[in-house]
């Protein structure tokens, strides 16, 4: 892989433009969890965490504490004072259900999973339509795009972890 300086090199003006829709994405992305805090009457942290556990477990891929504290940003303390006040107001459970009976799952209730659903029902009617109505080939080479963004910066975030 060639080695590109993003300080010095001569960006075009559509690249430009995708780096600064990348970051309003960013942005309003955090402005929706902020009203999720709002709709599951919870701290911003601790809905962005809901957020990513019932995401996670949505997909087939539920998250130990380790992955999730990764994703969030906070240490593994942290994350188990939060996983504890989820798990106190009936927002999440935690099992072991690997053969490894060290490893935690975390699931969100039946009852987190239909508030937050509701919600997306609510909020997320703008992005659906954009979704419905935009062509199977660009929804393709757009996330062809943003896997290789994702694939880059997985590789910066694991080079600065060393």
């Amino acid at each position: 892989m060639t080695e590109t300086n993003p300080l010095t090199t001569d960006w075009t003006s559509a690249q430009v433009a995708v780096m600064h829709r990348l970051r309003d994405w960013v942005v309003d992305f955090g402005q929706l969890t902020q009203h999720l805090a709002t709709w599951m009457a919870l701290p911003g942290a601790d809905a962005n965490a809901l957020g990513q556990i019932i995401w996670a477990a949505e997909s087939g891929a539920p998250l130990s504490p380790a992955q999730l504290s990764r994703q969030i940003g906070m240490t593994s303390g942290a994350t188990t004072i939060l996983l504890n006040r989820l798990e106190a107001a009936g927002h999440i459970t935690r099992s072991r259900e690997s053969a490894d009976r060290r490893r935690v799952t975390l699931r969100p209730t039946s009852a987190a999973r239909d508030r937050a659903q509701e919600f997306i029902g609510r909020a997320g009617t703008e992005i659906a339509e954009v979704l419905r109505t935009t062509s199977p080939e660009e929804l393709e080479v757009v996330a062809m795009f943003l896997r290789r963004m994702t694939d880059a910066a997985d590789e910066a975030n694991l080079r600065l972890s060393r």
